[in-house]
Formats: C-alpha cells, sequence, structure tokens
C-alpha cells in the first residue's frame, strides 16, 4: 500500500509538473489557464476513472477512454524525467561549465524535446508490446521418472486480458505455444485485467491451447480486482485447472503447486483457513521434479528445499523504462533466472501482455518455454 501512495504522488507531481510547464509557456491569461488546468486534470484521473466506467460504457466508448487514459500515463512515463534532466542540467550548468561552451537549453526547447522524444517512445512501445518474443530456459534434474527425458512447459504471465488486449494478443499467444508444442501450459497470474466486460467470448479461443499433461492457472492480483466468481468461471472456462493454495500431481511425472496472490492488495480473510506455502509443498510425492507457481516474485524461505523451480511474474520487467530503475529495487527478484539456496530456483517473466499503458520501452514481452531435461 505504502508503494501505491508513493507512486501516486509522484504520478500527481507529474501532472502539476506537466501543466506548470505548459502554463509558464503559454500565459495568455487566467481563462486559458483555467482550460489547461482542467484538461491536465481530466487527463490526471482518467486513468483511476477507467475500471469505473468499464462497468457501465459501450465497448466502443470504454476503449477509446481507455486509450486516451493509459497512452495519457504512458506519455507521462516519459516525458516527466526527460523534462527534469534538462532542468538539472540548467541547474547544475554553471557549476560544470568550466570553458566547454555548455549553453542553456531554453524553457521552449526543453518542452519541444521532452514532448517528440515521449511521443516518439510512446509509437515504439505501442510496436515493442506486440512483438511477442520466445524466452528459453534449460533445467536439467535427476527427478524425472524412467523413460521420460524431457517435459516441455510454457508460461504465460500477465496476459492482461481485457478491452485493450482481447483477440488479437490470444491469436498471437496461441500460434506462439501451439509452435512450441508443451507438454504443460501455466498462467502465473492476471490472465485478465480485473473485468471480463466484453470479453466474454475470449474463454473459447482460450481452449484452443493444449498440452497433453494439462493447463494450469494461480491468481494473481488482478483477478480479485473485478468479480472475483467471474473471474475464476472465466480462467475455468478457459480450459486451466486453478490451483488455489494447493497442489497435483500432472501425469505422474512432475509435482505442480500453485499458490493464490498475497500482498497489500489482498485482505487478510481473503487466506484464512488456507494451507501455508511449505504445507502444500510438504504434502506432494516425493521424488519428483517440483514446480511452484506464484504471482508475486517473493520467496519463502521456508519453502526452499521443498520446490525445484518457482514460475512467477507480476514485475512486467518494469514494462517502460526508466519504470525498471525504480521496479529492480521494490522486487528482489526482478526477471530472469535465479538460483536459490538448498537446490531451488525462481524464474521471473517479464509478462506477456501490458498493464495500464497498451506499450513496453525495453521490456520485451515474452513466452517463456522451460525444458525440464533428465540427467
Amino acid at each position: 500500500m505504502l508503494i501505491f501512495f508513493f507512486l501516486l504522488t509522484i504520478y500527481s507531481s507529474a501532472n502539476l509538473y506537466l501543466f506548470y510547464k505548459l502554463n509558464s509557456l503559454i500565459n495568455l491569461g487566467t481563462g486559458v489557464d483555467v482550460l489547461i488546468g482542467a484538461v491536465v486534470f481530466f487527463m490526471t484521473i482518467s486513468p483511476v476513472l477507467i475500471p469505473v466506467y468499464s462497468n457501465i460504457g459501450s465497448e466502443r466508448s470504454i476503449r477509446l477512454f481507455s486509450y486516451i487514459g493509459y497512452m495519457w500515463l504512458g506519455f507521462l512515463v516519459i516525458f516527466f524525467p526527460a523534462s527534469v534532466i534538462i532542468d538539472i542540467y540548467n541547474l547544475a550548468m554553471p557549476l560544470i561549465d568550466d570553458g566547454y561552451g555548455l549553453i542553456m537549453v531554453s524553457s521552449k526547447i526543453s518542452f519541444i524535446v521532452s514532448m517528440l522524444l515521449a511521443f516518439l517512445i510512446n509509437v515504439y512501445g505501442f510496436y515493442e508490446a506486440r512483438n511477442l518474443c520466445i524466452e528459453r530456459l534449460v533445467i536439467k534434474t535427476p527427478k524425472l521418472p524412467y523413460g521420460v527425458e524431457r517435459i516441455r512447459i510454457a508460461q504465460i504471465s500477465d496476459l492482461h486480458l481485457g478491452i485493450i488486449l482481447g483477440d488479437g494478443m490470444v491469436k498471437n499467444v496461441i500460434q506462439k505455444i501451439a509452435n512450441e508444442a508443451p507438454d504443460i501450459i501455466v498462467s502465473t497470474g492476471d490472465l485478465i485485467d480485473g473485468t471480463i466486460r466484453h470479453i466474454e467470448h475470449l474463454p473459447e479461443r482460450l481452449k484452443e491451447l493444449y498440452a497433453p499433461l494439462g493447463k494450469f492457472a494461480i491468481m494473481g492480483n488482478h483477478e480479485i480486482y473485478g468479480d472475483k466468481s467471474l473471474t475464476i468461471k472465466f480462467i475455468k472456462d478457459s480450459g486451466f485447472r486453478l490451483l488455489r493454495n494447493e497442489s497435483v500431481t500432472a501425469g505422474d511425472v512432475i509435482n505442480i503447486a500453485g499458490m493464490d496472490f498475497t500482498g497489500g492488495e489482498v485482505a487478510a480473510h481473503e487466506n484464512a483457513g488456507h494451507k501455508l506455502e511449505h504445507e502444500v509443498l510438504a504434502g506432494l510425492q516425493e521424488g519428483l521434479f517440483t514446480l511452484m507457481l506464484k504471482h508475486k516474485s517473493d520467496v519463502n524461505d521456508e519453502s526452499l528445499g521443498l520446490f525445484d523451480l518457482q514460475l512467477s511474474g507480476h514485475t512486467h520487467g518494469g514494462q517502460i523504462f526508466p519504470m525498471n530503475l525504480a521496479t529492480m529495487f521494490i522486487f528482489s527478484y526482478h526477471s530472469g533466472f535465479v538460483k536459490l539456496a538448498k537446490g531451488s530456483a525462481i524464474y521471473t517473466s517479464r509478462g506477456t501482455g501490458t498493464a495500464g499503458p497498451p506499450i513496453r520501452f525495453l521490456s520485451r514481452p515474452e513466452i517463456t518455454i522451460i525444458d525440464i531435461v533428465k540427467t
């Protein structure tokens, strides 16, 4: 919750900063100032209003409103730091100019450069967010049963299906996963973006995802933002077995445990009565490779040695540079593969879709293919 208020403070400050820049450049009187202030205020609150409007508006109007609000947010993520860097340069220039001929950047040039940079990166970021790549990971283990030389797992995470990411994204994911012919498909949370309104048809499409040993999913934080009963139905109708603080042995060849999301967004009573993580893992069949699905990429010390590989998401790899410079400090395991103590390991996906702004910059979306190979 503290992180949420911190980010909200930065976002509000960025909007006030933009208003100040516009106001100082245009300076056409009180009436124009009020108009600019009203527009900036509306754009500021628009991302917050999107979830509310999504429950009442038409599909077309929701999509338009979502693009406006989220692209504004994406614009600010680039504009604000770029403009601040130029301002810092201007302030520091008298201290560092020692005959090098450095010149002050005018307010007008600073604003134009920051605007242009934000615009170009958002245009490119819209393309990068749809340039889905395959990341590959090979794990060698003696824990595969006799006659099984390899188990291939396809991981999707943070797909965030909704009014912006829908049929096109699902088609792309289905095609890429089919080309890899996995034995197991897992979704490590945030399959949907909070509400299933206007995407009720997508479970029929997601049923096309096939894996002989099964499809497994867990709850992320966005799955609880809307109607949780509808979310659960959406996941199950898509052909996934939903693991909620429970475990299975798939095809008698691999253990899979799945944990619900826990964190500031979830009230304590949500998980009351559920088994603890190490209790879920302790009840699994011994001698088999154990895969744990957990949306948030944190590691429970009590679970080390009870699982072989934890698959997580949630971080989005920062999604938009320079946000990843902050998320790398927020999350202990930001992206990629890390070996842990007692023979355990974690892989954190950058995510398959996008949250909020439908753009990515220097954080390409991924489907992860994990080959568990017998040694």
